[in-house]
């Protein structure tokens, strides 16, 4: 099996698990059951999923329940450093990179991308197979999709006009940081597509501590446009650049997952993950 097949296969599994806990909740599911459900030992799923989210099934499910994500959205000591002027993806040393977002020029988003020239690539990632693309101003997109060809169809839809050159083993360094918070913090730039409105959300994203999260309505207010909950969640919706800009991190008031564009169980296991690092860096952390 290529290393591309095991990342892939392992977060399947993870994926079901999740699921399983999510759907059996209310039934307190046993591990027995989810190694079941998911077609593995009960010592094979307990290693696999504490070795891929740091926590074992069990502390993992209570970090999804509605309750657990009302308290943190009840937090104002979680929300208290949201100013999109910083462009600081968190204080954490659990993913201390700082981000910077540059806009396309208007000539750069109306042409399409003419004069543009584009690497990407497509390859595995902790959270499924992932397109990566870059200019020579940064980072410009990064989307789970399935294949390779539907990686460069996303890319000729958004860029029509710009030159895509696949990047070989050039992007390497960058998948390595996007999924390995505790690596050294490097700064990293993204140059994106988007109206001023989208921009200005993107930032807002940006600024989300790691493990926390926050409502529609809560990022609305902090742009200071309380009454645009619903044009925020359309520019939440928009954004290009998975993890990175962490869209995730924006749920319903009510404490429920609410849509994502990569799927919500993705959007559970990126929340799942870091709360579980969060909890483990907590736990570390001297008194």
């Amino acid at each position: 099996m290529s290393p591309f097949d095991e990342h892939d296969r392992t977060y399947q599994r993870m994926a079901d698990a999740i699921r399983y806990l999510l759907q059996h909740a209310a039934d307190q599911p046993r591990l027995a059951d989810v190694a079941a459900a998911v077609h593995l030992s009960e010592y094979h799923l307990q290693r696999l999923f504490t070795r891929w989210t740091g926590v074992s099934p069990k502390r993992f499910l209570q970090q999804l329940t509605v309750e657990a994500a009302k308290s943190a959205l009840g937090s104002e000591q979680a929300l208290q450093t949201l100013s999109y002027e910083l462009g600081l993806s968190g204080s954490s040393r659990l993913h201390d990179l700082f981000v910077t977002l540059e806009a396309m020029t208007p000539g750069e988003y109306r042409q399409g991308g003419a004069g543009l020239v584009i690497h990407w690539s497509w390859g595995p990632s902790r959270f499924g197979p992932l397109l990566a693309a870059t200019t020579p101003r940064g980072v410009c997109a990064l989307q789970f999709v399935p294949d390779a060809a539907s990686a460069l169809a996303w890319l000729h839809t958004r860029w029509p006009q710009a030159r895509l050159h696949a990047a070989g083993d050039g992007h390497q360094a960058l998948r390595r940081q996007l999924f390995e918070p505790l690596s050294p913090a490097q700064p990293l730039s993204l140059h994106l597509q988007g109206s001023n409105f989208q921009i200005q959300v993107w930032r807002a994203l940006l600024s989300l501590p790691y493990g926390s999260l926050a409502s529609y309505g809560q990022l609305a207010t902090r742009l200071g446009k309380p009454g645009a909950a619903r044009a925020v969640g359309n520019a939440v919706g928009a954004n290009p650049v998975a993890w990175l800009i962490p869209c995730h991190r924006v749920i319903r008031a009510g404490g429920a997952c609410g849509g994502y564009r990569w799927g919500e169980t993705r959007k559970l296991a990126l929340l799942g993950w870091e709360a579980a690092r969060s909890v483990a860096q907590t736990a570390d952390d001297p008194a």
